[in-house]
């Protein structure tokens, strides 16, 4: 079986425009509106996820489906992890479910590892063009420069950190430590709103929650777009986009 690469490599989007979403947490309908409110083009315009597309809100496995979809690309997060670890028979359903997995622990087992299949091959960064242009995708944080996000031969503990790390976002480590490193969209810890800390830009605006909203970002223009549920639920339905 081929290793999935824990690194992916975009080109400049020339042709259209491209947006990142922060922590879904099967939180579809914001997303859906918020695509449908920025005129997203599905021939044009690309979507790229910060992961954690998955637990604790209302429709993971319709979240999933952006997995199928040709303009979406999604980085993994730390509830993808533990999905996994979950279908390969490596934590108990237990620990899932302490963080939002019912869904996915209820699930007869040949299904769940065929979810797992398909989340396995998410990378664990996603580097968007090059030059003043660039920027990084990836879930929770990363200390070194660009060259050092590049050469995507993670240690464990750096690959623990670019899915479980707080430091940053929680004051803990000092932002000289992302001296050359591009603008990085990221989430994985919920902010009252999309902050800049250091090369980071965090977007988890914890979409699950009661009065959280989902965020919806455009690195190259700085602009953003955010939908509470309630919100979403209020509009008329629309779909995936199309065309």
């Amino acid at each position: 079986m081929n290793t999935p690469p824990v690194l992916c490599r975009h080109p400049a989007n020339a042709l259209g425009r491209d947006f990142v979403v922060g922590d879904l947490h099967g939180c579809v309908e914001p997303l859906r509106a918020l695509l449908h409110d920025v005129r997203f083009d599905p021939a044009r315009d690309r979507l790229f996820s910060v992961g954690d597309l998955v637990d604790r809100g209302p429709a993971s496995e319709a979240a999933l489906d952006l997995l199928d979809r040709p303009w979406c690309f999604v980085v993994r997060g730390n509830h993808e992890d533990v999905l996994c670890a979950v279908a390969h028979g490596q934590l108990p359903a237990d620990a899932w479910r302490r963080i939002g997995g019912d869904w996915g622990a209820d699930l007869p087992l040949a299904r769940l590892r065929e979810i797992a299949v398909r989340v396995d091959a998410l990378p664990l960064v996603r580097v968007i063009g090059e030059g003043s242009t660039r920027f990084n995708v990836l879930h929770a944080e990363f200390f070194g420069a660009d060259a050092e996000l590049d050469a995507g031969d993670y240690s464990a503990p750096v690959r623990d950190r670019l899915i479980w790390g707080r430091d940053l976002v929680q004051g803990l480590a000092d932002p000289a430590r992302q001296a050359g490193l591009s603008p990085t969209c990221c989430g994985h810890t919920p902010v009252r709103m999309p902050a800049r800390i250091g090369a980071q830009w965090f977007i988890d605006t914890g979409a699950f929650a009661s009065g959280g909203r989902l965020t919806l970002v455009e690195p190259l223009t700085g602009a953003s777009w955010s939908m509470s549920q309630v919100e979403a639920r209020g509009r008329a339905a629309v779909d995936w986009p199309s065309g």
